[in-house]
């Protein structure tokens, strides 16, 4: 009886593992969409087939070696789908440890769940580069993002290794749900090094200094793909409890579905507020991203808060993105979707509010971490851009840049019965 229970178990925990990780897969679709929506239409095929190729990257380069780097797994994840032995490990495991106690589900669950992830972070990039980088170029990056960068630094934090064998975050007190730092703050650092070397799109800013809008070609895609990530976000934090089949396991999913639904309102409200009081409109832009922002800002930490602190912290998040975003543009690092503002700021800030309601962590810890993620992916980051630059170029020529890299990059348009 005992068996036939945790037999159950592990069924309903894999299943539920990998409606997790498709749901974060569909992220994917959103990521697409948004970025699609908020370039100008002369560059929308090359988002929709750099966003496609990521994630087709991502997966590979996970598979050969990031999990391993990661987790300790092995290359190519020979034999990783385990088999029945798997139960009875578990079982043994749970003699010791007190029946339903250990996540129990199929490796290959876990693997499909954390490559998701990963691709995630990739997309961040994709959108703070967008409208001027080579298309090849940007692929390659993602190679060795998906490959080394994002695993060594996973595997610091949720592998649990010490850094470079010198400290662990862990014990430090550092701690990050489901990837407010992990993930998003760290595709924003990646991004912000390519966004330097790269430099803004052209008429983006004045002689003078002032700031030129480059408005996107299709809002209500922009909207669609804002929607869809959020509806996403619900695997992408509720998958990371890791398991559903026990009550406070259930308890707690359904903890963090209601508060990361409850951060994207609190975020979207904010940066709707703040917007109509600096712009004196209600700015659709800024509302996407301050949903956004809220549910990066939830992520690190969905599980401890009440319903009415998700959502203060996402209204925290909304108004904060908003000015980073302003900031941002202010001195001149041009971003055409504010990945970085979204990903990397409110990441941050998603970190440093973890100790508010999770006692097991600490500011110090979180500092570090932050810190500590920052630096590698930055500095990492940064030697790669600057030897694919050197290599092949990173940026498309001003005449490709002005005809719009759906032609140069890709040979065709997203809406060829429009004339330009």
């Amino acid at each position: 009886m005992e068996s036939q229970i945790f037999e159950l178990q592990y069924a309903l925990d894999t299943f539920y593992f990998l409606i997790c990780g498709a749901l974060v897969m569909w992220m994917a679709a959103g990521f697409t969409m948004l970025e699609a929506g908020l370039v100008r239409s002369k560059n929308t095929v090359e988002i929709l087939t750099k966003n496609v190729a990521l994630f087709a990257t991502a997966s590979i380069m996970y598979m050969i070696c990031g999990y391993a780097i990661m987790y300790g797994g092995d290359l190519f994840l020979s034999g990783i789908a385990g088999g029945d032995t798997l139960v009875e490990d578990a079982l043994a495991a749970s003699a010791e440890n007190g029946f339903g106690g250990d996540s129990v589900y199929s490796a290959a669950s876990d693997f499909f769940f954390q490559v998701v992830f990963v691709a995630t972070c990739m997309s961040i990039v994709s959108g703070a580069v967008a409208e001027r980088m080579k298309l090849w170029a940007f692929l390659l990056f993602a190679v060795v993002m998906t490959g080394v960068i994002y695993p060594l630094e996973g595997s610091w934090t949720w592998g649990g290794n010490d850094v470079f064998g010198l400290f662990n975050l862990g014990d430090m007190g550092f701690s990050d749900f489901a990837g407010s730092g992990i993930v998003h703050m760290a595709g924003a650092a990646a991004a912000l090094a390519g966004v330097l070397l790269l430099g803004s799109r052209k008429g983006k800013y004045g002689p003078n200094g002032e700031i030129r809008a480059i408005p996107g070609a299709n809002l209500p895609l922009a909207a669609l793909g804002t929607l869809i990530l959020w509806m996403g976000w619900f695997g992408f934090n509720g998958g990371s409890v890791l398991k559903l089949g026990d009550i406070a396991s259930a308890n707690s999913v359904a903890m963090v579905f209601l508060n990361t639904n409850a951060a994207a309102a609190g975020g979207a409200v904010g940066a709707l507020i703040i917007a109509r009081i600096i712009f004196g409109k209600a700015d659709l832009t800024m509302l996407l991203n301050g949903a956004l922002a809220g549910l990066v800002a939830i992520t690190a930490e969905p599980s401890t808060p009440s319903a009415l602190q998700a959502t203060l912290f996402g209204v925290a998040a909304g108004v904060i993105v908003v000015l980073s975003i302003l900031a941002l543009d202010k001195i001149k690092i041009d971003d055409p979707v504010g990945a970085i503002s979204v990903h990397g700021v409110v990441g941050l800030f998603g970190l440093l509010i973890v100790p508010i309601t999770n006692p097991a962590s600490t500011f110090i810890g979180q500092i570090v971490g932050a810190a500590t993620i920052f630096a590698w992916v930055f500095v990492a980051s940064l030697i790669v851009w600057v030897i694919i630059k050197a290599v092949i170029g990173i940026r498309i020529s001003e005449e490709d840049e002005y005809e719009g890299a759906d032609i140069a990059e890709c040979g065709m348009e997203a809406y060829p019965e429009f004339i330009r």
